[in-house]
C-alpha cells in the first residue's frame, strides 16, 4: 500500500479528535468506550487548542485519506517528564495497522523533533499495548512503570 508522511495542515487539526479516540488502548476482550471519552479533561489536553509553537504533527496519507497521525506537545500528561520534553501521541485507523506505517511515523517524528533541537520526547503506554515493542525498537526506554503503564523516553 502506498502512503506518504507529511506535516498536518492547520485545516486538518480537527481530525486529531478522531486520532485521539483511536489512541485510546482497549485491552483484548474489552468493549470500546463511547467517543465522548475524549471529552475528559485529561484527554482533551492532547488536542485542545492544538497549533501552539511547540505543537508538532505528522500524518500518514494514503489515497487522499489521512490514515494515521503522530503528534507532540509540551503538556502535563501521564508521560510528563519536564517542561522542555514534548509528550508523544500516535494512532492509526485499525485497518492500517501492522503495515509499517506507525514505525515510519515514529521515525519521522523523532527526526522532526531532533531537527527542532529537542533533547528528548516522552510517552505513556499501557504495558499490554502491542505498540510497546515498536516504541522500544524506535529507541524509547522505560524510565518509570506502575502496575499498568510504562513511562518511556527517547533521547534525541
Amino acid at each position: 500500500m502506498e502512503y506518504i508522511i507529511r506535516g498536518m495542515r492547520e485545516s486538518e487539526y480537527p481530525l486529531l479528535a478522531s486520532f485521539l479516540y483511536e489512541a485510546v488502548f482497549i485491552p483484548e476482550g474489552k468493549a470500546r468506550p463511547p467517543k465522548s471519552i475524549i471529552e475528559k479533561p485529561e484527554l482533551q489536553l492532547y488536542i485542545s487548542g492544538f497549533g501552539k509553537e511547540d505543537d508538532k504533527c505528522l500524518v500518514a496519507e494514503s489515497g487522499n485519506k489521512i490514515v494515521g497521525a503522530a503528534w507532540t506537545r509540551i503538556i502535563n500528561d501521564y508521560g510528563h517528564i519536564d517542561d522542555e520534553t514534548p509528550s508523544f501521541a500516535m494512532s492509526l485507523y485499525k485497518e492500517y495497522r501492522n503495515m509499517g506505517i506507525g514505525t515510519e511515523l515514529v521515525a519521522a517524528m523523532l527526526k522532526l523533533l531532533k531537527d527542532n533541537c529537542y533533547k528528548q520526547v516522552s510517552l505513556s503506554v499501557q504495558k499490554a499495548n502491542y505498540a510497546v515493542s515498536m516504541y522500544k525498537k524506535a529507541g524509547f526506554e522505560v524510565v518509570y512503570e506502575n502496575e499498568e503503564e510504562y513511562i518511556m523516553v527517547c533521547k534525541l
